[in-house]
């Protein structure tokens, strides 16, 4: 049974998920304030993390900063309906995806399980190897000229679906439909901010691929991404 926790301190709120998810076929541990939540957060056990912001104590990005420095247990957040900003800061952060309150439970259990069946395997065949990154899907490492570059589960899918299609410009629609198993929508933001976050920690590693000044991810304005390959191929 996948183990997820709540983090949220409308208990009612916590029970009704519980008997939802629950009958669903998941174990559910519940913790209603940021403390207790991080500590929760914190057991290998757990295998999705379901975290409010507005929590007493310390609050949901505080708890969500603090996990991501011992944890990649991938995180939903859940923020107020309307509010943009803490969404952005929460993706900043490290979260994997955000649902705005109020919400329709079956909502919250599809993304939960889009987001275990990317954490379960992925695409799984061998190594890949493109300008220095060697990307291990069984593993689930990457390196960058042997330099092993830390990320989170939904920035080493990213990874995999652009070096899987390297050469080749995949749109934001469908890294949506391949991670999220949901369409981009023109308020959405996660991708952009995974693929950020993918750039600083790839330029962290050794900058562009030596002798050219390009970026190994490339935006392709109005279209997608592109992960570019060696330019002899």
């Amino acid at each position: 049974m996948p183990k997820i926790l709540l983090v949220d301190d409308d208990v009612e709120l916590c029970a009704l998920l519980e008997e939802y998810l629950g009958g669903q076929g998941f174990e559910i541990r519940a913790a209603h304030n940021g403390s207790q939540g991080l500590e929760a957060a914190l057991d290998p056990a757990i295998d999705l993390v379901v975290l409010d912001i507005m929590l007493p104590g310390l609050d949901g990005l505080e708890v969500l900063r603090r996990l991501r420095h011992q944890s990649r247990v991938p995180v939903i957040m859940l923020t107020a309906r309307g509010e943009e900003v803490d969404r952005i800061v929460g993706l900043e952060i490290g979260a994997d995806d955000y649902l705005p309150k109020p919400f329709n439970p079956r909502e919250l259990l599809a993304r939960i399980r889009a987001i275990l069946r990317r954490s379960e395997g992925g695409q799984l065949p061998g190594k890949i190897r493109i300008q220095g990154i060697e990307l291990d899907p069984g593993a689930r490492t990457v390196t960058r000229d042997g330099k092993r570059l830390d990320l989170t589960t939904l920035e080493f899918d990213i990874l995999e679906q652009l070096m899987r299609a390297a050469g080749r410009v995949l749109s934001r629609d469908q890294l949506m439909d391949a991670l999220y198993e949901r369409p981009a929508t023109p308020f959405d933001r996660a991708i952009d901010m995974h693929i950020s976050h993918l750039r600083r920690k790839i330029e962290a590693a050794g900058g562009a691929p030596s002798g050219s000044p390009q970026p190994l991810i490339k935006t392709i304005r109005g279209v997608g991404y592109v992960f570019t390959r060696e330019s002899k191929e």
